[in-house]
């Protein structure tokens, strides 16, 4: 039986890609992983890929899922996006990275969604380079 951290883990990015999926979005591929980093759910948001990071939390001990990207976690999905895009020779694609976050509290949940959220410049530290060459 898998550690009760990484089943809730699983329900909340399950959650999470049906509250993406019922907001328009299609499900283009979950848990990318690389020597990078990792990304939990790439989707397609019209014509904009988007990265997304998905934290859930089933108590507060650790406090709210927001907390939880931090610089660190910001660059190393910056790094993941960059090899999937390398990969699947998507750079022309436009691209943005998305945070959800589920509070899962017994049977019941809510789900946070903030776009947008990561300066790509900032978390790699150039702050006059653009990352992509659109």
């Amino acid at each position: 039986m898998p550690a009760q951290h990484l089943t809730t883990g699983q329900k909340g990015e399950d959650l999470a890609a049906a509250w993406l999926k019922e907001k328009g979005m299609r499900i283009v591929v979950r848990n990318f992983r690389c020597s990078g980093g990792e990304i939990d759910l790439i989707c397609q948001d019209q014509s904009t890929l988007v990265f997304v990071e998905v934290k859930t939390r089933s108590t507060a001990a650790y406090g709210v899922p927001g907390q939880a990207v931090d610089r660190s976690k910001a660059r190393k999905m910056v790094r993941a996006a960059m090899t999937y895009l390398t990969q699947h020779k998507a750079w022309h694609r436009a691209c943005r990275f998305d945070f959800v976050g589920i509070v899962l509290l017994n049977q019941e949940f809510t789900v946070e969604h903030w776009e947008d959220v990561i300066d790509v410049r900032k978390a790699l530290g150039r702050s006059n380079t653009s990352w992509q060459p659109w």
